[in-house]
């Protein structure tokens, strides 16, 4: 059975200070999950106070984007080895931010997903349709298209380190949320396509998060579908009540 993994991305928001009561908060509530996993994603100023923080504990860290080279005059980047050095386990790539606000293609994510997989790191790529997109029925290929790119190149033994994040573009930091039964039949459909690219065992082992304003309201109807492990959280992840409710969701029928 997969073991759901609860992430929570901070994106710009959190000075260290706020990081750090945000983290206490978190590990008063936590307890010691047996069934799932739980990662949190800073911004890179709080990366080090919060490894520091939830060093032995439960809590794992990521990052929320690098750059894919080692080192060299890139300014204002940070690289996949510089991540692994502040404590981090994971890094976020392909987020719809990153590829709306700064230009970032499926070919450039690509290139991030091999430096995170070289740096011994795990990847959590996120894929997802415009609300255009899927008005008009365009959000199976959308999304297909976009995996089928960012993974050019990989292996299967490369996708045991790697997580993909459903994460419909229209549902983001809105109201919106993809009801789970259409969360579930794009989940089924990535699933399908892995076992495509990779193989049914691959596709049977991977985790594939929902994100798109999760909140605590949402997360057991989520995750009640069989293909959903888990969720890439935004807003809901920046109290720590609230990621706790979502961290702490009733296990009912998963895997």
């Amino acid at each position: 059975m997969r073991k759901p993994l609860i992430a929570g991305n901070w994106k710009m928001n959190k000075t260290v200070a706020q990081a750090t009561e945000l983290v206490e908060g978190l590990l008063a509530g936590v307890g010691q999950p047996q069934d799932r996993e739980v990662l949190v994603c800073p911004p890179f100023t709080a990366l080090h106070a919060v490894g520091w923080l939830i060093k032995g504990s439960p809590i794992m860290l990521g990052a929320q984007n690098l750059y894919p080279r080692d080192s060299g005059a890139y300014t204002g980047e940070v690289s996949a080895r510089m991540l692994l050095e502040a404590g981090c386990s994971h890094v976020i790539i392909g987020h719809s931010e990153r590829r709306g606000y700064f230009g970032e293609s499926d070919e450039f994510a690509n290139q991030k997903v091999k430096a995170t997989l070289g740096a011994g790191l795990k990847v959590i790529l996120c894929v997802g349709e415009s609300r255009q997109q899927r008005e008009a029925g365009q959000a199976e290929r959308i999304v297909t298209d976009q995996v089928r790119r960012c993974l050019a190149d990989l292996i299967a033994e490369d996708m045991a380190e790697v997580v993909i994040a459903y994460e419909p573009i229209w549902a983001i930091g809105t109201a919106l949320t993809a009801r789970p039964e259409d969360a579930e039949e794009m989940h089924a459909c990535i699933r399908s396509l892995l076992g495509e690219l990779f193989s049914e065992q691959v596709a049977e082992a991977m985790r594939i998060l929902y994100g798109g304003s999760v909140k605590p309201g949402n997360i057991d109807d989520l995750m009640v579908q069989p293909d959903i492990d888990g969720a890439l959280v935004g807003g809901a992840s920046l109290e720590a009540q609230s990621f706790l409710r979502i961290i702490h969701f009733e296990w009912i029928t998963i895997g």
